[in-house]
């Protein structure tokens, strides 16, 4: 008898269910969308209740058409760096304050320069940042005392859900992880990092492993979602780290690198590490897989600005014969030859986290002459995302201790080939396209074949993902490269102090309301 296993993804833009047979396969997915609200250039919030709802219909929507399939188990991914402030009576005091809110940056930097915030983050994993809960706890209890005064518990998304489900405040050691509070090492919660948030250990959730079982799901609840209330609730991990375990690269020297709107690389590894620079973050995936790695702001958005920006013209001939603008930003950028004829764009559109975490870096192109033109400028930007990309990667060698066997690529920025190619050549690596287009689900139904017992190793995977791509770096690409990726990182950090100057003075523009 077959038996099918579903895997819920609590996304920043939508809610993601997959149900998948025993052996990977995809029978149906579901994909439920919900606003991000940012009243302002800062702010980045959610309704909890509407995403409590997109999982309630995404697992609904399925159920209903698959009621007779038995299921081992449902299995959890979530966003990261949520936070949201419960009152007594279980009720949310703030919206969920996601990874993007920009709020905290005061407190962030009062954390890394006086509060002693790196050598937190040496034990904890998570770079200060204002997209750590660290920072946003810190922020909620000195500038929010009203709402500190009546938090009972500082959560994230999946525990608000897991409370709906089974009534109690739990949180995935992986989760945690990104939370900046968590030490690594004793996986419980980091003294001195409660201190500078201002909280007690009692106002955050029960800390539990990301294979840990819940059974007896709130009656009601199953009822409505069509599934029996003994199912296995398997409470996962974060989508970050299941994403490597979806696309396969699990093993020493595999690294998953994603680009869509953002981007991320990553690798795991089988005990925690962080970077002496402080340029990696470290997360649990289990008690003996940590995944270490960068995210990174500016991958598609920098696309579509230089699409709304430099090809209009293009783009609506393009809309005009059906084809997609994506493709003829490409086409244009492969008029010219790698390296972009000496011309050095610097992404950083909307400051950057890894490898710099400094919310205060600028984009600019560097090298321009008369002899360039547009289509350079559109070359140039594609690199760069991959330079940058290259910059987080070369921070992750120096905390691995084997060398880098092959590359998965994901998100968007894989569909296009001058993109793969590139990102081959710069890296000096085979880069490979797995199939597996739900990657942090499948990675979440792997985990719970793992915390169910099914499997005994993460090895499985290799039998459910195949390949779509394989590229080999050109040797002619790779060496202009080579000459060009260490004026690209000198740059960054020449300008340090210029960026700042430049971010104030954009900042004194803006008219308080």
């Amino acid at each position: 008898m077959t038996n099918y296993m579903l895997g819920v993804d609590i996304g920043t833009t939508s809610t993601k269910a997959v149900l998948f047979s025993q052996h990977g396969k995809v029978i149906q997915q579901e994909n439920i969308g919900y606003p991000l609200y940012t009243p302002d250039i800062s702010t980045a919030e959610q309704n909890p209740e509407e995403i409590f709802q997109a999982v309630l219909q995404a697992i609904t929507n399925i159920m209903k058409d698959h009621s007779d399939k038995p299921l081992l188990f449902v299995s959890f991914s979530s966003a990261m760096h949520s936070v949201i402030a419960m009152d007594e009576n279980d009720q949310p005091l703030t919206p969920v304050i996601t990874w993007a809110d920009n709020r905290s940056e005061a407190w962030a930097h009062k954390i890394k320069t006086d509060w002693n915030g790196h050598e937190i983050y040496k034990r904890t994993g998570t770079p200060i940042h204002p997209m750590s809960p660290l920072s946003k706890i810190t922020w909620l209890v000195h500038e929010h005392p009203e709402i500190a005064r009546k938090t009972k518990k500082y959560i994230g998304i999946k525990e608000y859900i897991f409370k709906k489900f089974f009534d109690q405040y739990v949180v995935d050691y992986s989760l945690a992880s990104c939370m900046g509070m968590m030490n690594l090492h004793t996986l419980d919660w980091d003294e001195e990092a409660l201190a500078v948030a201002g909280i007690a250990k009692a106002q955050l959730s029960t800390l539990v492993p990301t294979t840990q079982l819940f059974l007896n799901c709130n009656d009601l609840l199953a009822k409505q979602i069509g599934i029996d209330p003994q199912t296995p609730f398997v409470i996962g991990a974060s989508d970050g780290v299941l994403s490597n375990l979806g696309v396969n690269a699990i093993r020493e020297g595999e690294i998953a690198v994603t680009i869509g709107t953002s981007g991320a690389i990553r690798t795991i590894i089988d005990r925690p590490k962080t970077d002496v620079k402080g340029r990696i973050f470290c997360y649990a995936l289990t008690e003996n897989h940590w995944v270490i790695g960068g995210p990174v702001n500016n991958g598609g958005m920098v696309l579509r600005w230089i699409r709304d920006e430099f090809a209009s013209s293009e783009i609506e001939t393009a809309k005009r014969l059906g084809i997609d603008p994506y493709e003829v930003l490409t086409k244009i950028a492969e008029r010219v030859r790698p390296g972009a004829d000496g011309l050095l764009f610097h992404p950083y559109l909307s400051g950057e986290r890894a490898p710099l975490w400094n919310p205060d870096v600028r984009g600019s192109f560097f090298g321009l002459t008369m002899s360039h033109k547009k289509e350079h400028m559109i070359r140039a930007a594609l690199e760069g995302v991959i330079y940058n990309l290259y910059t987080v990667y070369l921070a992750l060698l120096e905390c691995m201790e084997s060398p880098v066997t092959r590359i998965q690529a994901t998100g968007g920025f894989s569909r296009s080939e001058i993109w793969r190619q590139m990102m081959a050549d710069i890296f000096e690596s085979e880069v490979v396209v797995p199939e597996s287009y739900e990657s942090s689900c499948l990675g979440a139904c792997i985990l719970g074949l793992y915390a169910t017992g099914k499997i005994d190793s993460f090895d499985v995977v290799a039998d459910m993902v195949g390949d779509t791509y394989k590229h080999t770096p050109i040797e002619e690409a790779a060496k202009e490269y080579r000459q060009l990726l260490p004026i690209f990182i000198r740059l960054s950090r020449v300008l340090a102090d210029d960026y700042t100057s430049i971010a104030q003075y954009q900042r004194s523009l803006i008219k308080p309301d």
